[in-house]
């Protein structure tokens, strides 16, 4: 027994169990321990699919006890599953003109209310009766997209919304109703014209539920205190802190898709075209970062600042270690969250546009899982409430449940022998002119009838350019410089169309037109004109 030490890899285990047996581990504390456990991350697979929506799935959430999973999908349905068994516990229509971006259960409500946001700019509230009935209501609106929301930790009535309108909504069910806190601007200039900042997540620190952060089309994180808000709506609301790596204040082409609180309050915050980073109090800039900016951004330029995070972490202005950083992964093309894992936030989890999950040691930032889960992009990632697993979805229709029932460990990782494959756009694996057809047509629907395309924000996702070479080829050579030949699944196979203010009259001289042009030259750009 002398000879077991707990920090063994084999008898470690022995050990707690031990210690568990003669009480001098409790139950909760036994349960952590096992729930963090290196072993468990490696034996994660898949268990189940679940797959009944028509489209993407956007969005997926527990439950607070963790047997209902929610999910919302391109098809503007939602459903509540008994992901255990496979089945669907219920399915209904969210009352959203467009693609379901975010629905979650509103806890201490019997699993009766959800809330969800969505393309159209809605956030809704959707009541469960008696005999699988619901009853949809309109909350509030944004300007643009509404991509996330928060629920305020341990409230059954208290959330938020952010959307593309830099709009941040305050939610109360006891009055349905919805109040503008403010409007999200840069700071990059002070003038009455500042640049609006897109917003793409919120979230709310469970340790003190009164700070929530926001994150978006610029480089900083920033945290607001609600006591301090002025509640009318106004673009003059000051953070409380701001934080952003070193090298990229001042960056104006990177922003920030995904953001969560661990339960020690550090900040997680997923860019795109760059890497995910772990703040503590310690890295905050302060509640004004225009000197701070400025500043950076004079000694980059003067190459006097630091300009890359080639190392696992970065330096703050006080001196103290900076940010954690976790690379491996890439985040291009769509808007990701990201995630702690484990009962005491261990590790952190990411989708990632060549279809993998990646998951990291918190501390130290060691990369020690990559795993295949979509054969697209892998957008979302929710860990279980309770046990060691966690849902995942991205492009595909399905969603994933993944649980430690791996009977081998998976092999360590080494991050520099990781090929990532071609990246393909969404509409890469449409190989014929009636897929892309399809895929208009469905767009156009959630228009409103003489409705201008131009205002439809899922068609012009649509912007593409067709190429023909193939710039993402084997480091071997193979295949560089020559064009694909199917461009329909070659990566990169962008079309670009020219979506103009003019009402659509018949979509068969456009079905006319791709037939004709779809398999168009390399490099020749060509439009569409509606």
């Amino acid at each position: 027994m002398r000879g077991l030490k707990r920090g063994s890899i084999i008898g470690g285990g022995v050990v707690d169990v031990l210690e568990r047996e003669v009480g001098n581990l409790t139950p909760r504390s036994f349960a952590n321990v096992f729930g963090a456990s290196e072993g468990l991350v490696r034996r994660l697979t898949i268990c189940k699919k679940l797959d009944k929506h028509r489209g993407c799935v956007n969005t997926i959430s527990f439950n607070t006890s963790g047997d209902l999973l929610v999910s919302g999908s391109d098809d503007r349905m939602i459903m509540v599953w008994h992901w255990d068994s496979g089945t669907v516990k219920l399915s209904f229509h969210s009352g959203h003109l467009n693609n379901v971006f975010q629905a979650k259960f509103m806890p201490y409500t019997d699993d009766r209310i959800i809330v969800s946001c969505a393309a159209d700019g809605e956030v809704r509230h959707t009541q469960i009766l008696d005999g699988g009935k619901v009853a949809t209501t309109l909350l509030g609106q944004h300007e643009g997209r509404a991509h996330r929301l928060a629920i305020e930790p341990g409230s059954s009535h208290i959330f938020y919304s952010c959307g593309e309108d830099g709009l941040v909504q305050h939610f109360d069910l006891r009055t349905k109703s919805a109040t503008k806190l403010f409007i999200c601007k840069s700071f990059h200039d002070k003038s009455d014209y500042m640049r609006i900042v897109s917003l793409n997540a919120i979230a709310i620190d469970p340790r003190n539920p009164n700070f929530f952060a926001i994150g978006g089309s610029d480089e900083f994180a920033r945290i607001y205190d609600i006591r301090k808000n002025k509640w009318d709506g106004s673009s003059n609301c000051e953070p409380t802190d701001c934080f952003c790596p070193p090298h990229l204040i001042g960056d104006l082409h990177v922003g920030i898709t995904g953001l969560t609180f661990s339960n020690q309050s550090e900040l997680l915050a997923s860019y795109n075209n760059e890497l995910i980073y772990l703040f503590t109090k310690y890295d905050g800039l302060g509640s004004n970062s225009v000197n701070q900016s400025r500043e950076y951004a004079v000694n980059r330029d003067s190459g006097g600042g630091p300009s890359s995070a080639s190392s696992s972490s970065t330096s703050n202005s006080k001196g103290m270690p900076g940010p954690q950083v976790y690379k491996g992964h890439q985040n291009c093309d769509t808007v990701k969250g990201v995630s702690f894992f484990g009962p005491q936030c261990e590790y952190v989890i990411s989708g990632s546009d060549c279809g993998r999950i990646f998951i990291w040691r918190k501390r130290g930032g060691i990369l020690l899982r990559v795993m295949e889960g979509d054969k697209d992009i892998v957008n979302c990632i929710e860990p279980h409430p309770c046990a060691p697993m966690f849902a995942s979805s991205g492009i595909e229709s399905d969603i994933k449940i993944w649980t430690p029932s791996a009977t081998e460990l998976a092999p360590p990782v080494n991050i520099d022998e990781i090929k990532q494959p071609k990246r393909r756009s969404r509409l890469c694996g449409l190989g014929l002119p009636i897929d892309l057809m399809s895929q208009v047509i469905a767009f156009q629907h959630s228009a409103d009838g003489g409705e201008s395309l131009v205002v439809n924000g899922d068609l012009l996702d649509l912007l593409m350019r067709i190429r023909g070479v193939d710039d993402s080829a084997d480091d071997d050579g193979g295949g560089g410089g020559e064009p694909a030949e199917n461009p329909g699944d070659c990566s990169f196979c962008w079309v670009t169309l020219k979506i103009l203010d003019i009402r659509v009259i018949s979509l068969l001289p456009l079905y006319t037109y791709i037939y004709h042009n779809y398999h168009f030259a390399a490099e020749n750009d060509f439009f569409i004109y509606f």
